[in-house]
């Protein structure tokens, strides 16, 4: 039995496909070590892992307004100021990645915990880049942060990855380069971006993405590998409550509308807003989830609609009539899953790309970005995702993705790595 540690950042969504895809090597008799923030142990516990925590608070950072400006990068000179700004909130975070991987066999680390490569090259042990969306370069496609923006010949798509590397790394450069020298005494002699060479067997990339969505580029290197998503199928201990069960079973299947962690409660009151007008127009009910639990208590309701704190995506999108949502990377995935039209309203990052992605599988109508959004815009958008068409075509998508085993894959991969 090996021991694998997993390196995660980022919310509860974001740490979800990690948490799959430990459970998936715990099921081929691995010992699992997952690291992420520490107001995750019982969601990783729950989940049979060993939890090393990582000190942070999500919900506290994601009102911070280094995560907000973040959360809002709708430009890739937005985007790279926003990350290096995030380098205030991470230098604390590497002592904590660092030490999870003592004593493992393998590192399996997120993007955002790029020490992992480090430490794995330190401990003298492979180490692999699981990253939740395509970042290796090729010239089939641009990167996710400049999809839904440039459409240009093989040349300027290799840039624009390029570019999504050097954004990624500089989050991390200048932490992990001050942390590495107050820890070992020195730099290492390639201290350099760890990404590209994530490219062999025993320092493979994985990436959480479906061939039937982004299919495999024939440029990417053989140790390079699109395995399918990574989903978390049960939340353990979860069971819906009365009220959620009462009003589902009271009508016609609702809209979901999630807009990620709304981590101030003027935005996320102006969303039941709109979505209690959208609701009007359409003659639809409508879920609203709000993430970190914002919402002011005492806010009008309407009885179509029902307000929840959260439910598993895996349970609730299949019993939706479509889903309106942010566009992670995560969410998206659960959305084609479930096999219901999508519609997305990107704030940042690689948003757009799933968006314009979505739209392009032809399983919802256009994205409309959040600074744009208005009723009639997204009531629109609601009426054109519920069509028969693309109703069918978000149907036929689901099952074929429904079909997959991406986290099992990727753990051949991973394991591959120790022969």
């Amino acid at each position: 039995m090996s021991l694998i540690t997993i390196l995660s950042t980022g919310s509860r969504g974001d740490t979800q496909p990690y948490i799959a895809l430990g459970k998936a090597l715990q099921k081929a008799g691995q010992q699992v070590r997952l690291a992420a923030f520490e107001n995750y142990e019982s969601f990783v516990k729950d989940n049979g892992l060993e939890f090393f925590p990582i000190k942070g608070d999500v919900s506290r950072d994601v009102s911070s307004k280094v995560m907000n400006s973040a959360a809002n990068a709708d430009n890739p000179l937005k985007i790279l100021f926003s990350f290096r700004e995030l380098q205030k909130l991470v230098f604390d975070l590497q002592e904590g990645f660092f030490n999870a991987c003592e004593g493992a066999d393998v590192v399996v680390y997120h993007p955002g915990a790029a020490i992992g490569y480090f430490a794995a090259q330190h401990f003298g042990i492979p180490s692999v880049l699981a990253t939740p969306f395509p970042m290796a370069p090729t010239g089939e496609y641009s990167s996710m942060i400049l999809y839904d923006k440039i459409r240009g010949g093989r040349m300027i798509n290799l840039l624009t990855h390029r570019m999504l590397t050097r954004i990624m790394w500089s989050a991390s450069e200048a932490p992990v380069k001050k942390f590495l020298k107050k820890r070992l005494g020195h730099i290492p002699a390639d201290f350099g971006c760890p990404f590209p060479k994530q490219v062999t067997q025993t320092h493979p990339t994985i990436i959480s993405c479906s061939d039937y969505v982004f299919p495999t580029p024939k440029d990417w290197p053989a140790d390079v590998h699109n395995t399918g998503y990574w989903f978390l199928d049960e939340e353990v201990g979860w069971t819906p409550h009365a009220e959620l069960e009462r009003f589902l079973q009271s009508g016609e299947a609702p809209i979901y509308f999630g807009f990620g962690s709304l981590g101030l409660s003027e935005q996320a009151n102006k969303a039941i807003e709109m979505v209690l007008q959208v609701l009007k127009q359409t003659g639809r009910r409508g879920v609203l989830a709000t993430g970190w639990g914002a919402v002011d208590k005492n806010a009008k309701m309407s009885d179509d609609i029902l307000v929840l704190e959260s439910a598993p995506h895996s349970w609730l999108f299949p019993k939706m009539a479509a889903v309106v949502h942010h566009g992670g990377a995560g969410t998206t995935a659960e959305g084609l899953r479930a096999g219901v039209p999508s519609i997305v309203i990107p704030f940042s990052n690689d948003q757009f790309a799933w968006g314009r992605r979505v739209f392009e599988l032809g399983v919802g109508p256009r994205a409309i970005p959040q600074k744009s959004l208005t009723v009639e815009k997204l009531s629109f958008a609601i009426n054109l995702a519920l069509s028969v068409e693309m109703v069918s075509a978000a149907r036929a998508l689901g099952n074929k993705i429904g079909g997959e085993n991406g986290a099992d894959e990727a753990a051949k991969i991973i394991l591959n790595t120790l022969e």
